[in-house]
Order: structure tokens, then sequence, then C-alpha cells
């Protein structure tokens, strides 16, 4: 009796666990779909359209159209520029003319490197272009290789910031072509873009940025301060095509994360949509 008692014990061992191998392991499948999301929220949820709330919106933002539509010139020029794409030099936009509803958002120095900035750039599939100074951002290029990686784009604003109009020739060349290299040597790209500090130039920046392999200035229409937009010309609302810089935190000012959530309310609230801006320069 004591045998087959052992022997009908051993059975339902064995059938225990081989009905358990054909479990599935899938841990959804183990916990449950809602258990699951409890245990890795951001994984489970990592469609942006989910987690607006997260980052201070009442809606999804809205994608760019699929197919941006570019201006038919190459390119629109800062009324203050007067050279805008002459004798083969590089445009100087502040805006693009396009008939979709989109607006770009650009980011100048790499002084401020948040890293939930790059995780609302992801969330939110936003993007954005970055204007690196390589004296500002210093050891901080690990920061913007996430941000590139999340589908932020790198761009030029020199070595050490320096205010370009009126510097001879060779000095412009070093600042613009000198970061140009920085920026290679460290993410394996050369931009086709460039802001000059302080917005300002002459045609020795378009000809020593032409010679760097630039393809246009990029200057702004609006900037996003600490309280609201400032508008450099025109009318005091947001257009198609803007281009806006966002400034950078100052010491008691709002966060970069804050003053994008401010702006985006902004464009959302004025029915427009954040582009890319290689998609349409």
């Amino acid at each position: 009796m004591r045998t087959r008692g052992l022997v009908a014990v051993t059975l339902a061992l064995a059938v225990a666990a081989l009905s358990g191998c054909a479990q599935s392991v899938d841990p959804i499948e183990r916990l449950g779909k809602k258990a699951a999301e409890r245990v890795h929220p951001s994984e489970a949820r990592p469609d942006g359209r989910q987690s607006y709330r997260r980052w201070g919106l009442t809606a999804p933002l809205a994608p760019a159209p699929a197919r941006p539509d570019r201006p038919a010139r190459p390119l629109s020029g800062s009324p203050a520029s007067g050279n805008s794409g002459a004798a083969g030099l590089p445009p100087v936009v502040d805006r693009v003319a396009t008939r979709d509803p989109v607006v770009f958002l650009t980011y100048d120095d790499g002084a401020e490197r948040d890293p939930r900035f790059v995780d609302m750039v992801r969330e939110l599939r936003l993007p954005v272009s970055m204007f690196l100074t390589d004296s500002v951002v210093g050891p901080g290029y690990g920061h913007f290789a996430r941000l590139q990686s999340v589908g932020a784009s790198l761009q030029n604003h020199t070595l050490d910031h320096a205010a370009l109009r009126g510097l001879p020739y060779a000095g412009q060349r070093a600042e613009i072509c000198g970061q140009q290299e920085k920026l290679h040597a460290r993410f394996g790209l050369r931009p086709r873009f460039f802001r000059p500090p302080y917005g300002t130039y002459d045609t020795t920046t378009l000809r020593a940025a032409a010679d760097c392999g630039i393809t246009a200035l990029v200057l702004w229409r609006a900037s996003m301060g600490p309280a609201d937009l400032a508008y450099t010309h025109g009318t005091h609302r947001l257009r198609p095509g803007d281009i806006i810089a966002v400034d950078p935190d100052e010491m008691l000012g709002p966060t970069l994360r804050e003053r994008t959530t401010r702006l985006l309310r902004r464009v959302q609230d004025q029915g427009l949509r954040v582009g890319r801006l290689e998609d349409y320069l």
C-alpha cells in the first residue's frame, strides 16, 4: 500500500510538471496585461499619444504632414539679411514659406542638460533642432547623443559663441568649420544648418559658412522666453513656417521643459503642429 501511494504521488508530480512546461512564459500572459503595465508602465505605453498629460498638455500633439510642402524657391530669407541665396551663398531664414500648418522648434548653446527633456522629446516624438556650441556643451555631449538617438537633430552654433560680424574671414571660418569637425568627430555628421551667435552675421559669415558646407543660416522669427513669446518682426502671432528659438534656462526662470510645454500649448491653441526643420529646408 505504501508503495502504491508513493507511485501515485510521483505520477501526480510528473503530470503537474509537464502541464507547467506547456504554459506560456510570457509575463503579459502570466500576469495579465494590466499587471504587466503596472510592472513596466513606460515599456507598456511608449506611444507619445498616451503620455501627453505627463508633459502638461491637454491634447496629443498632431503630427506634421507626411508629405512636407516645401517652398518652390529654396528658402525665404530674413528681412535683415539682404544677401539671402546671393552668388552661391547660403540663404538666411527665420521662417519657411510653406502652406503646411507647422512651426519649428530650435534650441541654442547646449547649456541646459536635463535628462527629463530627453524623455519629453522621446515620448512626444517631438522634432527639435539643437544648435550646439562646443565651449558651452563641454563634457555634456553624451546628453546630446541621447537626444540624437530619440530623433533630435544636431546643428552648428560655433566653437566659442563669438559674435562673428566684423571678424576676419579666417576667424569666422575657424569658428564654423571647427565646430563642424567637432560634431563630425563625436556624432559622425556634418551639420547643414548654422546659427550665428546672437543672430549677428555679415557677408563674410556667409562665405565662411558656405566653405564649411553649411546650406542655410537659421535665425528665428519668434523666441520663447521666461514669460511669453517675443517676435523679431511682423505680426505678433505664430504663423505657418515660423522658426522659434526656445531660450535656455535662466537661473530663476522656468526650465527648458516648462518653456517647451508653454510653447506647445500655444502651438496647439493656434491650430499648428511641430515640423522637422530638415524636412522643409
